[in-house]
């Protein structure tokens, strides 16, 4: 890669007891990269993103976020990085604004450069007009799209986001997948994320990975992992949901 890594894994390892949940993971994303992240359930992307976030300590191997280490400095960790949950939780009485200035607070962002990020952040995610509202009263897709505003505010330079458009109508959804895209390409954020939503994941995608009973057994981008997995040629058909199927039954 050309460009500078943000993520580094190396022989990367969690077990808990007998079980090996990540099982020497190998992995390098780079500055302003969009890594898909796909696999079963039970496969180890939760367990993987645990370890990325500094909120479960690796068995074995190294990890690396921004050159630091999550285990060793989870605080440092979090002050480069933001992380939006598939079911992201507000203060359901409190408006948009309110809930951005709070989030700003902890994070100890001063008001006077709070102030100016949230009006630019919420005209960013379209909800500008719906601001003065509870957020109780958000559909699912403004809530999601508060998320992201909510990570952004303190200007990280990595995101991770763990299913980011389940639920979401196909408004929502393409807003979600437009607004991600725009934050690798226009800020060169690095997104790392979590979906088993293949077709959105082959749509914003630079690169692909996909875990299976805790391996990595494939990662790069599409059209490299239809000629491994597939055997197919530039400019022969396919789809990821192919290339996860055939990799996904050889697991």
């Amino acid at each position: 890669m050309d460009k500078p890594i943000v993520i580094r894994m190396e022989e990367l390892t969690k077990r808990y007891g007998a079980q090996t949940a990540v099982d020497r993971l190998t992995l390098e994303v780079a500055e302003g990269e969009i890594f898909g992240f796909l696999g079963p359930n039970g496969a180890g992307k939760t367990t993987t993103m645990l370890m990325l976030l500094g909120l479960t300590e690796p068995t074995g191997g190294k990890v690396q976020v921004c050159g630091l280490d999550p285990a060793r400095d989870p605080l440092a960790v979090k002050r480069v990085i933001g992380y939006l949950p598939e079911n992201v939780g507000f203060y359901e009485d409190m408006d948009a604004r309110q809930n951005l200035r709070f989030i700003a607070r902890l994070n100890g962002i001063p008001d006077r450069v709070s102030t100016a990020r949230m009006d630019k952040l919420l005209d960013e995610v379209d909800l500008a007009k719906e601001a003065h509202k509870p957020v109780g009263s958000y559909s699912k897709g403004m809530r999601q799209r508060l998320g992201i505003a909510e990570v952004l505010i303190k200007e990280p330079k990595v995101i991770f986001l763990d299913e980011p458009t389940v639920g979401l109508d196909p408004d929502g959804t393409n807003r979600m997948l437009d607004l991600v895209q725009g934050l690798s390409r226009e800020r060169k954020m690095t997104i790392f994320f979590s979906s088993h939503l293949l077709d959105q994941v082959q749509r914003i995608s630079d690169r692909i990975g996909i875990m299976i009973k805790g391996k990595l057994v494939a990662a790069g981008p599409l059209a490299e992992l239809a000629h491994q997995g597939l055997g197919l040629e530039e400019g022969e058909a396919y789809s990821l949901e192919e290339i996860y199927m055939k990799y996904f039954k050889e697991g």
